[in-house]
């Protein structure tokens, strides 16, 4: 299956690049016009450069019903799904993309078991049904035992990612060294954080249908910064602790607290707003193998959020303990879950958002 999907995805290039009509849309078909042959790592940088804009497929002259069927969005999705495959860290674990809704459920569920399990052998029963003064959730689990648990569990998932993304640095021909220096990494940052190719060359995707539009880049704009909001307010909170040594909870009005809320509504606009988009997304661009993930990975993000922000609200009340235990396990969820499911296409993205700069680099130096 892996040869014969590589094998379309070179035929699909070769026939683009002779075509190049496409070129003003986004960087895939600048990237692609660098090459003349496209052996399988440079198949696997270009579909994870595609940002799944679809303006391509609407103005392609040879999309079906043509007899050439060439789908540039569909063909690079099953690309960028296997090339998740190849390179998950452990391999035994690669298959869970395949499955991903029902990993992402499962491991959220056993989580919030395994925690509300420990919180009862530590703390009683009770613990999960009592008001504690302040909001102070280290009186229902200690903050020595979430330090332990979620640092493992964040130091596996980053090992996983790290591994990851080195084996696409070295399956795409890039040192590290040389894809993360300065000015390389400056650029692909800015082109990030601005996701500059989720315009479609110009207005914005033909998503969820042929007519182009900016709401699908607005939505990933509220789920990105969101996210790094959230990862905000954990850093300030831990800098306020270790550094400070000002112990949580803090106020309402304390900056943890403020980039948490923040971040939290981040992670219900941009979320519900993808997956409502997604409903109208037209199935003959989709692979639908990927359908699961999708969604699964939309779904934790929106219940992290959803949880974080009602425990905020009522982490004063009798309610905390659950709310509390609930929201830890859907988090550990997450996080386990990281290294095998739709967040890495971000990690990859970036990397072959860096490689395109790198490209267009060398290929001034070699104009001048």
């Amino acid at each position: 299956m892996q040869t014969e999907l590589l094998a379309q995805g070179e035929q699909l290039m070769r026939i683009c690049n002779s075509c190049r009509y496409c070129e003003g849309f986004c960087a895939v078909w600048r990237a692609m016009e660098y090459r003349r042959e496209f052996p399988a790592g440079d198949l696997n940088y270009l579909a994870n450069l595609c940002h799944d804009c679809s303006e391509c497929y609407y103005a392609c002259q040879y999309a079906p019903p043509h007899e050439w069927n060439i789908n540039p969005p569909l063909t690079f999705a099953r690309i960028r799904a296997r090339s998740y495959e190849q390179y998950a860290w452990p391999k035994a674990l690669a298959s869970a993309f395949r499955v991903n809704g029902l990993v992402v459920a499962l491991t959220s569920v056993l989580a919030i078991m395994a925690l509300m399990f420990g919180v009862v052998q530590m703390q009683g029963g009770s613990a999960l049904s009592k008001a504690v003064p302040g909001g102070d959730f280290y009186q229902i689990t200690s903050h020595g035992f979430l330090v332990t648990v979620f640092g493992i569990v964040a130091l596996f998932s980053a090992l996983a990612l790290v591994i990851g993304l080195l084996r696409f640095c070295r399956d795409i021909g890039e040192k590290v060294s040389d894809l993360f220096t300065p000015a390389t990494l400056a650029l692909a940052v800015k082109e990030t954080l601005q996701l500059e190719y989720l315009d479609g060359g110009g207005w914005g995707c033909a998503y969820p249908g042929e007519e182009s539009s900016p709401v699908r880049r607005w939505f990933h704009h509220f789920t990105f910064y969101g996210f790094l909001l959230s990862f905000a307010s954990t850093s300030v909170a831990a800098i306020y602790d270790y550094v400070f040594h000002w112990p949580a909870p803090y106020s309402y009005t304390s900056l943890p607290v403020l980039l948490g809320m923040l971040g939290g509504l981040g992670l219900l606009i941009g979320p519900v707003g993808l997956l409502v988009l997604k409903q109208g997304r037209n199935w003959d661009i989709t692979d639908e193998e990927q359908g699961g993930m999708d969604v699964a990975f939309l779904v934790l993000l929106i219940l992290t959020s959803a949880s974080g922000l009602l425990l905020l609200a009522l982490r004063e009340t009798a309610a905390m303990g659950a709310l509390l235990v609930v929201h830890l396990g859907i988090v550990m969820g997450l996080f386990l879950t990281i290294p095998y499911g739709k967040f890495v296409h971000g990690i990859y993205r970036f990397v072959a958002i860096a490689k395109f700069a790198l490209e267009r680099k060398r290929k001034r130096v070699l104009g001048a």
